[in-house]
């Protein structure tokens, strides 16, 4: 068995030195202070980059732990709103254990974000909305996918969606499949990190005991 060890590896590393983060300069309130750091996420963003993207981690009954790259797709009601299909491996995870935790890392930023509360599902009318304004051939997609479950081959998929598209045709709605929606992520502490030199990283950790408190509490925790 042979080991995957890239040249020079355990060398690479960067210097973090754009900013600091310190409790004068936090919010009371934590979503008001990632609204900050995600539009300044959006300032400079290289071209390949999507700062919306986060990583979902799942689990299910017996603690095996999942994780994901989802997009962010707005946060509404002080929840974190992110779409999929309700029978993918993270679905089936959601219904056993509604615990997740997401991040976001915005690398230009040298900053982090992470997240961790409770999830539910979004209404039927919230999840039309937003899948109707999809692109089209993602609607499509959406209704050949059976996410994450085995196919014969790439052929076969491509050819349901060859189908669709003939029993849909241009100018037609495609309606919104019964095993696709939304969720909302009811957060219960964030934790934002920032890169500092020394690796003497800033990190300031929010917590709350009662989703419907607006009473959160800061602390520094050592890097």
């Amino acid at each position: 068995m042979s080991d995957f060890i890239p040249p020079a590896m355990d060398q690479m590393r960067k210097n973090y030195s754009l900013g600091g983060l310190h409790e004068n300069d936090a919010k009371s309130d934590p979503l008001v202070l990632f609204q900050s750091w995600f539009e300044e996420a959006l300032e400079d963003v290289p071209n390949w980059f999507e700062p919306n993207a986060m990583t979902l981690s799942t689990s299910d009954a017996s603690g095996d732990i999942t994780s994901r790259i989802v997009l962010l797709k707005g946060v509404e009601e002080k929840k974190f709103l992110f779409y999929t299909n309700y029978d993918s491996t993270k679905g089936s995870q959601m219904r056993a254990n509604p615990r997740v935790s997401l991040c976001l890392f915005w690398p230009h930023c040298q900053r982090q974000v992470r997240i961790q509360g409770t999830v539910d599902k979004v209404s039927r009318e919230m999840s039309e909305t937003y899948f109707h304004s999809r692109p089209r051939d993602s609607q499509l997609g959406a209704h050949v996918s059976q996410q994450s479950s085995v196919i014969d081959s790439r052929e076969a998929m491509e050819s349901s969606l060859a189908q669709l598209k003939a029993r849909y045709p241009e100018g037609t709605q495609i309606p919104l499949p019964e095993n696709w929606g939304g969720y909302a992520v009811t957060p219960m502490s964030f934790e934002f990190w920032q890169g500092r030199p020394s690796r003497l990283h800033d990190r300031l950790v929010y917590k709350r005991d009662d989703a419907d408190s607006n009473d959160w509490v800061m602390q520094r925790l050592s890097p």
